[in-house]
């Protein structure tokens, strides 16, 4: 039997965040739950099916919170930064907010002036997903579902997602992500949102976290930050990470910091994996990670749009307090039709698949 939500309140939100008809619909339930294994702790909750926090010791066995995020459900409402969440149905930017899709135009929710940002104004960081099952045990984990419906934000067609986090082995966070078209051809890229500061929560940036990326090429953007069609060599630029380098290093050269996708060079190996990143923190505390996927593409983001933000234990986040590293595909696909295609077609499903392997 699954244990209880380790808060001890359950919040009731409202049917009008559920859907566009609020007359008839039941309200859900949005709770917070933990899952557990010796002294490493996740905690998500299915309120955008976001990541509130991951405990792990340091190399002296002092507990530490390595992802940024909100107290409470409150905050996580709005979470523009989106903290730790799961964005859809199409992660980053699709430029003009529309694109054609067999011969027929559609035109989506703009919420990045007149660009689509993570899926829209209500993209699914920002819905209510449903627990589907929640095992504890030895290796404890949690699934969640959304139905999301032909026209949400635009997008075409009718599509069941699922996302599934688990401890998988010691320090191990797995973390695989389903989508399956039900009726219409549609464009799908998840991404998992968390922003990570090995140090701990709120202790500063994360300039000194040394980086490794295995990627020799990036698809480099627009003063909007739009794909302009090219994939390019990272040799000679800050973006060269082929080797571990602080994140801090170079990090002036650029106007405001890291966002921006790598096309990675390791082989599909085992399971579809490949070796994506490996982060060290610079500053004593001995945590690393290693992060593996089956995704063509990263966007490595340095929290370049942070500013003064009220987090967690009442921690003020400010500008590169945090990094992600955003396993997907490239950004703005359905716009380039040399990029790898994120077209699901009916029947078929969406395999996104990520491993954390966490270190001290």
């Amino acid at each position: 039997m699954a244990k209880p939500p380790f808060l001890p309140f359950l919040l009731f939100v409202a049917s009008a965040l559920l859907s566009t008809s609020c007359s008839a619909a039941p309200r859900k339930m949005v709770a917070f739950y933990e899952l557990k294994k010796g002294d490493f702790s996740v905690k998500v909750t299915n309120w955008g099916a976001i990541i509130t926090s991951v405990l792990l010791p340091d190399s002296k066995g002092n507990p530490g919170d390595v992802v940024l995020g909100y107290d409470g459900l409150g905050p996580y409402i709005n979470n523009s930064a989106n903290f730790g969440a799961v964005v859809g149905r199409v992660a980053n930017r699709i430029s003009g907010a529309r694109f054609v899709l067999n011969g027929k135009a559609y035109r989506l929710s703009k919420n990045s002036g007149n660009n689509t940002l993570h899926g829209g104004h209500r993209g699914f960081s920002h819905v209510i997903w449903t627990v589907k099952e929640k095992v504890d045990g030895e290796f404890p984990y949690i699934t969640l579902y959304y139905h999301s419906f032909d026209g949400e934000q635009g997008f075409p067609g009718a599509l069941d997602v699922f996302v599934t986090y688990k401890i998988s082995a010691p320090y191990e966070l797995s973390i695989a992500m389903r989508a399956k078209s039900l009726n219409k051809a549609t464009p799908v890229n998840l991404a998992q949102h968390s922003y990570w500061n090995l140090r701990g929560d709120g202790s500063g940036t994360i300039l000194s976290n040394t980086v490794q990326i295995f990627a020799s090429k990036i698809t480099p953007v627009d003063a909007n930050l739009i794909p302009i069609g090219t994939i390019v060599p990272v040799s000679g630029t800050p973006y060269d990470f082929l080797k571990p380098m602080t994140v801090g290093s170079r990090i002036d050269k650029l106007s405001g910091g890291y966002d921006i996708n790598y096309v990675l060079d390791q082989p599909i190996g085992g399971n579809g994996m490949r070796k994506v990143a490996v982060v060290k923190d610079g500053d004593g505390s001995g945590r690393a990670f290693e992060l593996w996927a089956n995704q063509p593409g990263v966007q490595f983001y340095t929290g370049n749009f942070l500013n003064n933000v009220k987090g967690k234990g009442g921690h003020i986040y400010g500008k590169h307090a945090g990094l992600c590293l955003e396993t997907q595909g490239f950004p703005d696909s359905v716009n380039h039709p040399n990029f790898p295609s994120q077209i699901v077609n009916p029947g078929e499903e969406y395999k996104h698949n990520m491993l954390f392997k966490f270190s001290f």
